[in-house]
């Protein structure tokens, strides 16, 4: 049930706050003052679409709220939904019960709060796909419907596959001949990611250790020029200076200095043959180079770089083995296909028979109501089912709502032979037969039209019965039926310093008595419903 409703800053709405009642709630007032307009904050409030330009001008955001009391009446849930319009960017936010909320959320407790019937829905019902979402409401396995759309989107999937696999083998044979020519190259080679940077780090290695091999050698020559080479020299000049020091003692500093040259250099020649005796790099580079050769030479065929050509691999032995596998490949997605098949057939056969028996069942209680609601007692309605293809191979029955509404009519379809009137009041029968499934609130908005007299009084029966039993919101220009109303609401414009104001104004008593008199263009007398 809808307790409150309070609407800020939209359109010609400041700021308004209306009270429901548990029973009938009626709404009234001269064309264009807002009625309309009120249900249409709601259906926002519940996940309809506004535009920035409702806004009110000069303000930077609109904003709904709504207060509900769901669930058992002994033990009632309160439900508070706050739905705000931004001017600036034109998006939206959602509270409920204080917590920012998902649209998905919001659609999803809709259907537990609210059904709105109005003229718009009235053309709905002229649509077959509106007749099948109406019989499906009321199925005994309603998962059917979920089921068969998910084996419909699996089957579409594993066909969507199999249509890639045939392209993607059309491509690989095509390209085979090359895949099988750039595998052979590769195989010569078999490059691994990041040798080429190994290899010329390597080398580089080698080029120092060759380096420091020849100069070693020189060293070593130079050392060893002379007969009896460098540092012995240097011993036989330390041993005549060491003679000259009992004649001439101030060559001692001389003497000491050749003792460290002689040893200076007997250490300098064993450094030397150390170095002289590394192994020589020359092989290694050689086959460095000699693979380097190879992989540039690899390069340059494929033109490409090596990390590359090592990905290139492993995808031309996927699409060689894929190639190769293919037939098993496609076997395994026909078996899948069957089997998807079986289970959308299996489904749909459940479903068909579901549809069926509900139909008989929501025909007849369809039929009360339309009775009860001024029909002739010899229409006669009914559900008929077409085949209709959903998948290649693949048909679906679909429901669709048929009537003979007079004597000696052939069954027709709504929208060939129902006049506004009659798609009223099938519309209030549907509606409360579906509100029996949830019993939300029920919201009318001038499904009367079109409608007069005792029709008219039917239809104000049949509102007074629904309200016994769950809220109804009904807008209407009728004062037969406003004056039905356990609450009555008028609703207005009115203009305040230039500026345009929509008003609403709870009524009783003589008020109530002067709004139902301007209805009726004249006096209001209590029999006149």
């Amino acid at each position: 049930m809808l307790e409150l409703l309070r609407i800020r800053q939209l359109a010609l709405i400041e700021d308004l706050e209306l009270e429901f009642g548990p029973s009938l709630n009626v709404l009234t007032g001269e064309t264009g003052a807002g009625k309309s307009f009120i249900v249409r904050a709601l259906d926002f409030l519940l996940g309809e679409k506004l535009t920035t330009n409702l806004i009110r001008p000069g303000r930077d955001k609109a904003r709904v709220e709504a207060l509900f009391v769901v669930g058992d009446p002994a033990a009632p849930e309160e439900v508070l939904i706050r739905r705000e319009l931004f001017a600036e960017t034109g998006r939206s936010r959602v509270w409920i019960n204080d917590d920012l909320a998902s649209q998905d959320a919001l659609k999803q407790l809709r259907k537990r709060l609210i059904i709105h019937a109005s003229q718009h829905s009235q053309q709905q019902l002229r649509l077959p796909s509106f007749h099948v979402r109406l019989l499906d409401r009321f199925l005994s396995q309603p998962e059917l419907t979920t089921q068969k759309e998910r084996h419909l989107a699996v089957l579409s999937a594993l066909v969507e596959e199999e249509e890639q696999l045939e392209a993607r083998l059309k491509d690989l044979l095509e390209r085979r001949e090359l895949l099988e020519y750039q595998r052979a190259e590769i195989a010569k080679v078999v490059p691994v990611s990041g040798e080429e940077e190994e290899l010329e780090a390597r080398k580089q290695t080698l080029r120092d250790q060759t380096l420091v091999q020849e100069n070693a050698r020189l060293a070593t020559e130079l050392l060893c020029a002379s007969e009896i080479g460098l540092h012995e020299t240097l011993g036989r000049l330390r041993k005549a200076v060491s003679e000259l020091l009992v004649i001439h003692p101030e060559l001692g500093s001389d003497a000491t200095a050749l003792d460290s040259m002689v040893e200076q250099a007997q250490d300098l020649e064993r450094k030397l043959r150390g170095l002289l005796r590394v192994q020589n790099a020359q092989n290694e580079l050689e086959g460095i180079e000699a693979r380097l050769w190879a992989l540039a030479q690899l390069k340059r065929k494929l033109k490409r770089p090596l990390a590359d050509i090592v990905r290139l691999r492993e995808e031309i032995e996927a699409n060689l083995s894929l190639l190769d596998s293919s037939a098993l490949d496609r076997k395994h997605l026909e078996r899948r296909q069957e089997a998807a098949r079986n289970e959308l057939v299996k489904t749909l056969e459940a479903l068909d028979a579901d549809r069926r028996q509900t139909a008989r069942t929501l025909t007849e209680k369809l039929h009360r109501e339309l009775l009860d609601l001024g029909f002739s007692e010899h229409l006669k309605i009914e559900f008929a089912f077409t085949a209709q293809e959903i998948f290649p191979g693949i048909m679906e029955s679909r429901p669709r709502l048929l009537w003979a509404p007079n004597p000696g009519q052939p069954f027709q379809a709504l929208d060939e032979i129902a006049s506004g009137g009659e798609l009223s009041r099938v519309l209030l029968a549907v509606t409360g037969l579906m509100a029996d499934a949830n019993n939300p609130t029920l919201i009318f908005d001038e499904v009367d039209a079109g409608i007069g007299g005792m029709t008219l009084n039917r239809v104000g029966e049949r509102l007074a019965n629904l309200a016994k039993t769950q809220q109804v919101l009904l807008i209407t220009h009728w004062p037969q039926l406003a004056a039905l109303g356990q609450k009555h609401f008028q609703i207005r414009k009115e203009v305040v310093d230039g500026a345009t104001f929509t008003r609403c104004t709870p009524m009783d008593g003589p008020e109530r008595q002067q709004e139902l008199e301007r209805m009726t263009g004249g006096a209001w007398k209590s029999d006149n419903l």
